[in-house]
């Protein structure tokens, strides 16, 4: 049993968690505090949140929108209606949630989680086709999931709405299905282009690459899955699209789109079907392939940039020995000795930055309310991270040397000095070092800090120490 001012009890606190203004919080048995916050992550906080069913409504909506526009002025792009109009305040409620759960919840570990497979299956704002939809999907899809078996976490991303049409799985259509039939046939009558032309691979390629079996396992020799698997599971995943009505968002499976007869993906073959993209999920999700993928992820995201072979080894080894149970290999983790090294080798991402002082200075809930869009989240797109709007669909990068470039420091530093002066005056940085730190604050960060010129300037030193910013 460890005092809750041990080293263990600040690496729980910052490594696993989300940086808490006392250790004490964290108690005798640092690994037991981590332990009982597995399980699904909270349910969000905030209002105006809309589930999936109610987040497809607004899509239809907008294209009803656009479609009205066209109609009354088809020649006038000036008559387009303000699109932005019916995301902008969904958009800012989500972002605010999201922001809010976390720097609020007394399970951040089970937090840190959530936005780890959040950033795992990417969906992002940066692609217009999902607006309005993001939220919903980490909240439907992800939230509920992040402690359960990997497969049904991965069935949940990918069958979601917003991942169906981020990787353009709407727009695909099996080359020798009803819909390419009958669309070549009225693109001949009508001697015009078809407007369904077949099949789209983002999303077979991005399950296979991104999210389950790994970017390295199409490499080598032997590689694990070829260029074909992915045509092939592209075929499987043709009809799964987005109804823009009410049903069943978790199972938008419309036959007259999906290639008939059997597909082969790794060398075993599946039926005609919706039933097909089941079982191949399944395979996916047990292959010791992705058991490494998803272990190495984590031992990453954790541990250190480069994790170590034999930590890598035993997470993929409780993946496997339990069927994909998450919970297991967070178990793992967490009584791995590599995971509790004193020295600190991963860097807090800007949203992890923010979030750790919004924690710190236990930022109350009216902070978030004055948010009114995306674009004012506590700073955090200022410092190069967009909340919910990842450039590509590998996500943000987890890799400390991405985030440690001389104009991000700066960025940090000057975030650090507007924080400090609005709120310096009214906090004792020095205590709050103490109690936040503990056993991680050196004797030259302590001694700056007691040193500094006024409280704004003790505060922002706090935020730009090093045992702050590192966990």
């Amino acid at each position: 049993m460890l005092h809750p001012a041990s080293p263990g009890a600040a690496i729980a606190a910052h490594r696993f968690g989300l940086a808490e203004p006392s250790l004490d919080v964290v108690g005798a048995d640092p690994q037991a505090w981590l332990s009982n916050q597995i399980g699904p992550a909270d349910a969000p906080k905030g209002s105006g949140l809309l589930d999936t069913a109610a987040a497809l409504d607004n899509v239809a909506a907008e294209l009803r929108a656009r479609r009205t526009a066209r109609a009354a002025a088809p020649d006038a792009a000036a008559s387009a209606p303000d699109l932005g109009g019916f995301y902008r305040e969904v958009i800012a409620a989500d972002v605010r949630s999201r922001l809010l759960t976390a720097a609020s919840t007394t399970r951040p570990f089970a937090e840190r989680l959530q936005l780890f497979w959040a950033n795992h299956f990417t969906v992002s704002l940066a692609k217009g086709s999902v607006r309005g939809l993001v939220g919903a999907f980490e909240r439907d899809a992800i939230r509920p999931n992040i402690a359960g078996n990997f497969e049904t976490l991965l069935w949940a991303a990918t069958t979601h709405a917003a991942m169906l049409r981020y990787l353009d799985n709407t727009q695909s259509a099996g080359p020798r299905s009803r819909v390419v039939e009958r669309e070549a046939k009225r693109a001949a009558r009508l001697e015009e282009g078809p407007r369904v032309s077949g099949l789209n691979e983002n999303l077979a390629r991005e399950v296979l690459e991104l999210h389950t079996l790994g970017a390295d396992s199409a490499r080598g020799p032997r590689p694990v899955y070829t260029q074909a698997d992915v045509t092939s599971f592209a075929r499987v995943l043709t009809g799964w699209r987005v109804p823009l009505q009410r049903g069943d968002p978790a199972r938008p499976f419309d036959p007259n789109w999906h290639e008939p007869g059997p597909k082969t993906v790794l060398g075993k073959t599946y039926p005609e079907g919706p039933e097909a993209l089941r079982l191949v999920i399944h395979d996916l999700a047990q292959h010791p392939a992705t058991a490494r993928f998803i272990a190495t992820k984590l031992a990453r995201h954790f541990v250190a940039d480069e994790p170590p072979p034999a930590l890598v080894e035993r997470l993929a080894g409780a993946y496997r020995r339990d069927g994909a149970d998450l919970a297991s290999v967070y178990r793992e983790l967490i009584s791995s000795p590599e995971a509790w090294q004193a020295q600190p080798a991963k860097l807090k991402t800007p949203e992890e930055f923010v979030l750790s002082a919004a924690r710190l200075l236990r930022l109350d809930q009216r902070v978030f309310e004055r948010m009114d869009s995306a674009s004012s989240a506590l700073g955090i797109g200022a410092l190069g991270q967009r909340v919910q709007g990842a450039p590509s669909p590998a996500g943000w990068s987890d890799r400390a040397e991405d985030w440690l470039g001389p104009d991000a420091v700066w960025k940090r530093v000057e975030w650090s000095t507007r924080t400090g002066a609005r709120l310096g005056n009214r906090i004792d940085a020095r205590e709050l070092a103490a109690q936040s730190l503990g056993p991680l604050l050196t004797a030259e960060t302590r001694t700056q800090i007691e040193r500094a010129a006024d409280g704004p300037q003790a505060l922002a030193l706090l935020l730009m120490a090093p045992e702050f910013q590192r966990r």
